[in-house]
């Protein structure tokens, strides 16, 4: 873990090296001022020699002025530093969530990732700057002072570092009891993110149910749990910080003690305890940055193993070594025993599907809900994989050709189409990312909708809200009917487009649908079997299993599962 963690360092490694340059340069500058004090008070004052004087202010002065310039270096150029390397760890992230397939996305929650994504990164960021800088001070400083303190008095030297270790072992102690504190706290914030995100999406719902109150209780929960994981996290930080605190005056305390008693001796001068109690001074610092490096890397490295573990998820679904680029020419589709489950101790949801869809074709699979039917359209563009069997498209298994390319021969409207928060036109581009206006009017044309969006004031440029909120189902249907005109496909498919739609809308989108179809093989599922009379073959699914296929016509005649479905809906 912390190779990889060290790996985002090297693309900044000048940008590093300048931070700790800073880093050391400071500290070492600092150790200085107790020794040119101590130089003063037992030479240079009591000599009378003023010329001497003003050459230690003159240093002292110098001294100042370039631990600011490092100080600048440090707060500027440091958070630079863990700015690039979140950076990075986001893209990382984000790219390695694209490439996941909709088997993960099915088992997690959104709330969870974001919080990978925003909290956890930021606390990653601030132990990759912070947590090299405090150690390397601290070591430094710590190492330096102690080197003057013990060349000026090795006793009054063995006093002052006495209460060190216990210091550090106490810090390092509740540095564990911390870590889960932290960790406790960053799941519990991502269940919180979770609950505010699922509420937000449904508030529709959750109005039109009149369920403000169920979510208020339901938010509570989450909220009393997370409450509970800060007032523990922070029980343990307050017993670390009180008794640190009393550490640090005990450090003080027995400086001074140790030092009046060595003078009331004879053994130490005056002027060397002044000097260690600036010391104590400049080493306490450095030893709260080196307690609170501990704590913060145990923060950031609870934050980088929940990054891990995203990033160590593997996809199900990955191109074959020697998978190759797919040419559709025909678009003829063949199932062949093909059998699927969405886990692998679930149940079966598709049981040996044998079908054929002639290139070129229109072809409607129906069925009751919970048949398979979106299941089985799914596994085209392997968005899953099957068990078992294989699905060829011309003759080409397409378990071996590259995903990308597959993807790029089929357009998909989604039973429930989603539009990015953004214009129309950003959202048509999703089709084809350098479509001039002028296609992306026809592509409208051709879906019925140009006439709509020449009406509103921004024309492409209207915002279609959050998820598409602005516009009516149909409108939305349209709009994804137009993305897939403009990527041109070889292969459609409309999962249940128009399960849900008015008969206007219904009959604008059949007939935007018919017109793309055309010279395309085409594969529609609808609940509303009257949208698919004209379909060239019909597949009946129930149970998972193909059960009837024919035309229209056939299947009323033969009686069967079909005519069944047929007649149910027509006495609706």
């Amino acid at each position: 873990m912390l190779r990889r963690f060290i790996a985002y360092y090297r693309p900044y490694g000048k940008l590093f090296f300048l931070d700790m340059g800073a880093a050391v340069l400071g500290s070492l500058l600092s150790i200085l001022f107790p020794q040119l004090t101590r130089e003063l008070l037992r030479t240079y004052i009591p000599n009378h020699d003023w010329t001497m004087m003003l050459s230690v202010f003159g240093v002292m002065l110098g001294i100042y002025v370039v631990q600011t310039l490092c100080t600048y270096i440090r707060v500027r150029w440091g958070h630079q530093l863990g700015v690039f390397m979140e950076s990075d760890m986001r893209q990382d992230l984000f790219g390695h969530l694209q490439r996941l397939s909709f088997r993960y996305f099915d088992q997690t929650k959104t709330g969870h990732l974001m919080s990978r994504i925003t909290n956890d990164l930021f606390m990653i960021t601030e132990t990759a700057h912070h947590g090299p800088e405090d150690l390397l001070i601290s070591v430094v400083v710590i190492i330096g002072a102690y080197g003057f303190m013990f060349t000026n008095s090795v006793p009054l030297a063995l006093v002052s570092i006495a209460p060190l270790p216990i210091m550090l072992f106490f810090g390092i102690y509740y540095g564990n009891k911390l870590k889960a504190g932290f960790r406790a706290v960053r799941t519990t914030v991502a269940d919180v993110n979770s609950v505010v995100e699922n509420s937000i999406q449904g508030v529709r719902e959750v109005q039109s149910f009149t369920s403000e109150g169920y979510e208020r209780q339901k938010f509570k929960q989450v909220n009393t749990i997370f409450q509970t994981a800060r007032s523990n996290q922070y029980k343990v930080m307050a017993r670390y910080e009180s008794t640190m605190m009393f550490f640090r005056e005990l450090y003080y305390f027995t400086t001074v003690a140790g030092g009046a008693i060595l003078i009331y001796q004879g053994i130490v001068p005056v002027y060397d305890l002044v000097a260690f109690i600036l010391y104590v001074g400049i080493v306490l610092p450095p030893i709260d940055r080196l307690i609170h490096f501990t704590e913060q890397l145990q923060q950031g490295m609870a934050s980088f193993e929940r990054f891990l573990e995203v990033m160590d998820i593997q996809s199900d679904i990955n191109d074959l070594p020697d998978a190759v680029d797919l040419k559709v020419s025909e678009g003829k589709i063949a199932f062949d025993k093909v059998r699927f489950r969405y886990d692998s101790d679930g149940e079966e949801i598709l049981g040996g599907i044998d079908l054929t869809i002639p290139g070129g074709s229109t072809v409607a699979i129906v069925g009751e809900s919970g048949a398979g039917k979106s299941t089985l359209v799914s596994l085209i563009p392997r968005f899953y994989e099957p068990e078992e069997g294989r699905i060829m498209i011309d003759g080409h298994d397409i378990a071996h050709v590259k995903k990308s390319s597959l993807r790029r021969q089929i357009g998909f409207v989604q039973q429930n189409v989603f539009l990015f928060d953004a214009s129309i036109r950003e959202n048509l581009k999703y089709g084809k990312s350098d479509a001039t206006d002028e296609e992306m009017w026809h592509a409208l044309g051709e879906a019925n909708l140009a006439t709509f969006v020449q009406s509103l004031p921004d024309g492409l440029d209207t915002e279609v809200g959050e998820r598409g909120t602005r516009l009516s189902g149909g409108q939305k249907q349209r709009i994804s009917i137009a993305r897939v005109y403009l990527k041109n496909p070889r292969i459609l498919m409309f999962d249940e487009a128009t399960s849900s739609l008015d008969s206007e809308s219904e009959f604008q989108i059949q007939d935007a649908f018919k017109r793309l179809a055309e010279g395309r093989t085409a594969i529609v599922i609808a609940h509303r079997l009257t949208t698919v009379r004209d379909a060239d073959i019909i597949y009946v699914l129930a149970n998972g299993t193909i059960v009837e296929s024919g035309d229209h016509d056939s299947l009323i005649a033969a009686g069967g599962h079909y005519a069944k479905l047929y007649r149910n809906q027509e006495l609706r």
